[in-house]
């Protein structure tokens, strides 16, 4: 039986989400990639990772694998695993969010409706959520298997593999759509970041490139 804390209350800072984003020059945002184990998810995530610090923005990625060696470590495969890790992601994504980082996770993520819950958590607190189907197809994931998994799951040795022996769902609306199998990172990451801009979460102009939209911090960049 789940256990829930009881006599707690939400404190309220004296900082605002917009004092937060007046000092960082951007929109904070989480920009969730989902698709099969191999679709590119990482690769993309952490090539805008690069290219928004390389501009002044402030970015994170919150990998799948790297987050199952702390946060998620206790956590397996299984349907109901899976449903807590994605759960608990959607709670940290939208605390990176409202702290004013353009957050980026690359999970799985196979069930719709565990991604739809981390998108109404965004909503409910009034944060972007930009969903980024990498769309890669099984064949192509399978051709590249860097781990060797998919040869393991055909073989048995490893269960409730997705795309395998557990089932995908893909977005039905996903805010951006991305064939990794046909764009390079470098191209699907300016997909990324052309959408990020539109949205007005950062400024990619050229005259913004050091210190995002704050001239407080050009200035104290250009006097470094």
């Amino acid at each position: 039986m789940e256990t829930k804390a009881t006599n707690i209350e939400w404190h309220e800072g004296h900082v605002s989400r917009g004092d937060r984003e007046k000092l960082l020059g951007q929109r904070g945002a989480t920009v969730w990639f989902t698709g099969l184990s191999a679709s590119g998810k990482s690769t993309v995530a952490f090539t805008v990772e690069h290219a928004l610090i390389e501009r002044g923005q402030l970015a994170y990625v919150l990998d799948g694998d790297n987050i199952r060696h702390g946060l998620n470590r206790n956590l397996g495969f299984s349907a109901e695993d899976r449903e807590e890790n994605i759960r608990r992601i959607g709670e940290v994504t939208k605390l990176f969010a409202d702290a004013g980082f353009v957050s980026m996770t690359s999970f799985i993520s196979p069930y719709r409706a565990d991604r739809d819950k981390a998108r109404a958590l965004h909503d409910e607190a009034g944060l972007p959520f930009i969903e980024v189907y990498v769309a890669t197809s099984l064949e192509v994931c399978e051709t590249r298997d860097p781990k060797g998994l998919y040869k393991k799951a055909r073989a048995g040795e490893v269960k409730q593999f997705t795309g395998v022996s557990d089932p995908y769902e893909p977005p039905l609306n996903a805010e951006l759509t991305i064939d990794a199998g046909e764009a390079s990172p470098s191209d699907a990451a300016a997909m990324v970041l052309a959408h990020l801009e539109q949205c007005g979460i950062v400024s990619l102009a050229e005259e913004n490139n050091v210190a995002g939209l704050n001239p407080d911090r050009a200035a104290r960049s250009s006097s470094a």
